[in-house]
C-alpha cells in the first residue's frame, strides 16, 4: 500500500493541493479537518490509495458555500443511447485521472487540515506543519462543483455546446474533409 499513497501524495504534489503552514498561521477558532486514507483492490489486482478530507467535519459557511453538482439525467443517458444506436454513432466517455483534484476553490474558500497520516512535516521550530488546502480535495464537500466549474468551461473551449435541457450533455459537430 505504501506505493499507492506515495502515488497518490504525488498526484497532490503536482497538484498543488495544499501548502504547508506553521499551525499559528490558522485563524483563531477555525477548526482542523482530518486527511484519512480510503484503500482500495482493484479488480486487475491493482492498488488504489485515495486520501480524503473527512468532509462531515466541514462547517456550512466557513469551510465551503456551496455544493451543488449536476449529474446527467437517466433519460438523458438513454436518449444518447438510442440515438446512438440508431444512426451508428459511438458514444464517448471519459475519465479523468485525479478528476476533483482540477478543480479550483473560490475566492475566500480555505480549508486548514492535519497533515495526512504517515506524511507528517516537522517545522523549523520542531512543530508538526498544517496544510492550508489550496485546491479541492476528495471528500470535501464542495469538490464535484469544484471540478464541474472548471470541466464545463474547458469543454466548450473546445466547441463543445451544452445541452439546454439537461447540463450534462454536450454535443460537438465535427465534419472530416
Amino acid at each position: 500500500w505504501t506505493a499507492a499513497e506515495r502515488a497518490e501524495i504525488a498526484n497532490h504534489a503536482d497538484n498543488g493541493s495544499w501548502e504547508l503552514i506553521d499551525r499559528s498561521a490558522v485563524p483563531h477558532g477555525r477548526a482542523l479537518v482530518r486527511l484519512i486514507w480510503v484503500y482500495k483492490r482493484k479488480r486487475n489486482g491493482s492498488l488504489k490509495a485515495r486520501l480524503c478530507v473527512q468532509g462531515c467535519a466541514q462547517i456550512p459557511g466557513v469551510d465551503y458555500e456551496q455544493t451543488f453538482c449536476a449529474t446527467m439525467r437517466a433519460t438523458s443517458l438513454r436518449t444518447l443511447a438510442s440515438l446512438a444506436a440508431q444512426r451508428g454513432l459511438s458514444m464517448r466517455r471519459w475519465d479523468f485521472v485525479a478528476a476533483y483534484l482540477q478543480g479550483e476553490l473560490e475566492q475566500g474558500e480555505v480549508v486548514y487540515c492535519h497533515p495526512p497520516p504517515g506524511y507528517e512535516t516537522i517545522g523549523p521550530d520542531g512543530k508538526t506543519r498544517i496544510c492550508r488546502v489550496v485546491k479541492p480535495i476528495y471528500g470535501m464537500a464542495q469538490a464535484g462543483r469544484r471540478w464541474q466549474r472548471s470541466l464545463f468551461p474547458w469543454l466548450t473551449s473546445w466547441g463543445f455546446v451544452q445541452s439546454h435541457s439537461d447540463p450534462c450533455v454536450f454535443s460537438c459537430e465535427r465534419t472530416t474533409n
